[in-house]
């Protein structure tokens, strides 16, 4: 997990720094969400945004993003103030020039739906498959990859222990996938550090261009700076998350299961310092079209810290699946309690995903800011999780029935087309005007754009009439140019209001799914 992710950076990668770019400038590149940069404004005013712009496929939840350029110093003070002020991760991610940030603040063309041919049809209906592999699984397993993993010294991404956990992890996979033909094992090279990132992939029988990806990252830190022998064992942040994918890899193939889509574990490099690896890793997909059904990571899955079992991350994730991963847990786990929370902007490797148009899922082991107290530091080990893996198993569990069930779908249901309705006319100063109900399907979004002249400002709402103070969107700029995007996990209405700024004259278009 990113939690401290700044300082980490910064003390890490100047103790690493002969492998590190780095270790080629005392300035880097970072995007920062809204809460992070008004720290940063804090403690050194004079680090200004280059580009500030609105996260991909931004709805309620999410932040804007700044583009800035800091030394370390300046980041060392946002990674405390963040800490201490705000409890959360820190909420960046590092970009290797200035041309690379500002692409990446660059929203995406491409929504998830248009780069999947269709949303899976999140149906439950593999009990027989799922029921009987979930009694195999065992903590102890876990227990013993979260070990072996741990026993490194560290798995930063630029030591020899990094580069040689990743060895042992690949070698691991290959073992247990020896005799199946369709599950293929191998290692990521990324440009810039020696760490390489480890994909198993099981390809599908019938529907292998569909693909589920389930991730986790094998590095590991230390706050305090981190080189060849300094202790950042990382047995929670990330070995749990890796044991937990290692132990439904075991099972599904104890149990001969061949899924129908072609199902990915990732074993992530270099996420501490920037989230590199899985943004490598995302983009790459991207760029070759492959059709990414849906995406679940498993960071931190062993401390059991809060009220609730599994809290379900609502920002920079998809409403539609995390619904269905909510139904998954009540179907398969009806005695875990949920809950719901947010990590912000760029938390962990979900939001690469996210950030490149696909849908994901984040189920934590805590609420925000209630998780493993000891990640980061040579204290995270195994014995101050209690030397077992009980919790741990519930995320295996939990992703087991998210492997299969999406796994054994065919070709997915093909959602009709957007239906679109266009409004004309004007508004003189002070005066509004209301459009709606529109029935939104669920799993989908309400656009609604407006251009013309003079200054009319829009309000979007799904739980009624919207207005100057209640609403879910709002787009007020100084002209008649606005938009408003709003995402429905279930059926639901949407409620557009007109307010003349000053006397215009709108085109008002709305596109959404219809129920």
């Amino acid at each position: 997990m990113t939690t401290r992710l700044i300082a980490v950076l910064v003390a890490g990668l100047l103790a690493g720094a002969s492998a590190s770019a780095l270790a080629q400038s005392d300035k880097v590149w970072i995007s920062v969400g809204d809460a992070a940069y008004a720290q940063l404004q804090k403690v050194a005013p004079q680090a200004l945004a280059r580009e500030s712009r609105a996260s991909f496929a931004a709805r309620p939840g999410h932040e804007r993003v700044h583009l800035v350029e800091v030394d370390e110093q300046q980041m060392l003070a946002l990674s405390a103030a963040v800490h201490r002020k705000l409890r959360r991760c820190g909420g960046f991610m590092y970009h290797a020039s200035e041309a690379a940030g500002i692409a990446a603040l660059t929203p995406s063309k491409a929504s998830a739906a248009q780069l999947a041919v269709a949303r899976p049809s999140y149906v439950i209906d593999q009990q027989s498959v799922v029921n009987p592999m979930l009694t195999q699984m065992q903590a102890s397993n876990i227990g013993q990859t979260i070990v072996d993993m741990s026993s490194y010294a560290n798995r930063y991404y630029t030591t020899n222990n990094g580069v040689n956990a990743s060895n042992w992890l690949m070698q691991r996979w290959a073992t247990m996938a020896a005799g199946r033909s369709d599950i293929a094992v191998s290692q990521y090279t990324h440009a810039s550090w020696p760490q390489k990132s480890v994909i198993l992939t099981i390809t599908g029988t019938d529907n292998p261009n569909e693909v589920v990806v389930l991730g986790g990252h094998l590095d590991s830190i230390n706050q305090a700076g981190t080189g060849e022998t300094t202790k950042a064992p990382g047995a929670d942040d990330d070995a749990s998350g890796i044991a937990s994918l290692t132990e439904v890899l075991r099972v599904m193939i104890a149990s001969g299961y061949k899924p129908r889509r072609t199902i990915k574990l990732i074993g992530y490099a270099a996420e501490e310092v920037g989230l590199r690896g899985s943004q490598d890793i995302a983009q790459n997909h991207k760029a070759n079209n492959v059709n990414v059904v849906g995406v679940m990571q498993l960071d931190m899955t062993n401390y059991k810290g809060s009220v609730n079992d599994i809290y379900l991350f609502t920002d920079y994730t998809d409403n539609a699946q995390n619904t269905f991963v909510g139904n998954l847990i009540t179907t398969y786990l009806p005695t875990l309690k949920v809950g719901h929370d947010q990590c912000g902007y760029a938390c962990s490797d979900h939001a690469s995903w996210n950030a490149a148009g696909y849908w994901t899922s984040m189920p934590f082991e805590t609420a925000m800011g209630e998780d493993d107290p000891y990640i980061h530091t040579a204290n995270d080990t195994y014995a101050n999780t209690g030397n077992q893996a009980d919790h741990a198993l519930k995320f295996a569990r939990m992703a087991l029935a998210y492997a299969v069930e999406l796994g054994s779908d065919g070709p997915g249901v093909t959602p009709p087309a957007d239906h679109t309705e266009t409004y004309t006319g004007t508004l003189s100063r002070g005066q509004t005007r209301a459009y709606g109900p529109f029935a939104v399907a669920a799993g989908g979004s309400f656009k609604a754009a407006l251009s013309g002249s003079g200054d009319t400002d829009l309000y979007v709402r799904k739980a009624g009439a919207a207005s100057t103070t209640s609403y879910d969107c709002k787009s007020d700029g100084p002209t008649s140019t606005e938009s408003c995007t709003v995402s429905y996990a279930a059926n639901g209405n949407a409620y557009v209001l007109l307010n003349g700024y000053a006397a215009s004259s709108y085109t008002l278009t709305v596109t959404y799914p219809q129920q």
